[in-house]
């Protein structure tokens, strides 16, 4: 299972890539295994305001829907329109052209609350 070294984790299964201060998010290679074929991601949330672990879209899967939670208190100022015509791309490739959301983040000491790529190991068991 991949768990990139780079990228900060939240026990809901999303991953999180800081520059400056965006931060991209997705789901990991874990959550995307357990969902199976992915076949529409929806996020209507873009340019608004969110408070950290509200859901700010689903994500749906051949025999399941899943809410997408905000790991970061933040504005989202985007969404990877690909992922409208070809889904695919979050099993795929989850860490790189799957990633879903970037958000203009607000409270700095919310990164503190992210878990290392060990701390996310341990809860899923790797």
């Amino acid at each position: 299972m991949n768990i990139p070294e780079d990228l900060k984790y939240t026990r809901d299964h999303e991953w999180v890539k800081i520059d400056g201060d965006i931060a991209t998010v997705g789901i990991t290679d874990f959550a995307q295994g357990e969902l199976g074929d992915i076949v529409y991601v929806e996020v209507e949330s873009v340019d608004e305001s969110l408070n950290r672990e509200d859901v700010f879209g689903t994500v749906e899967a051949v025999k399941t829907v899943s809410d997408l939670y905000l790991p970061l208190t933040g504005e989202i100022v985007e969404f990877n329109d690909s992922l409208e015509d070809e889904p695919e791309k979050v099993n795929n490739a989850p860490y790189t052209d799957g990633w879903m959301i970037k958000i203009k983040y607000a409270e700095i000491a919310e990164l503190e609350d992210l878990l290392t790529a060990q701390e996310y190991k341990e809860i899923i068991g790797g």
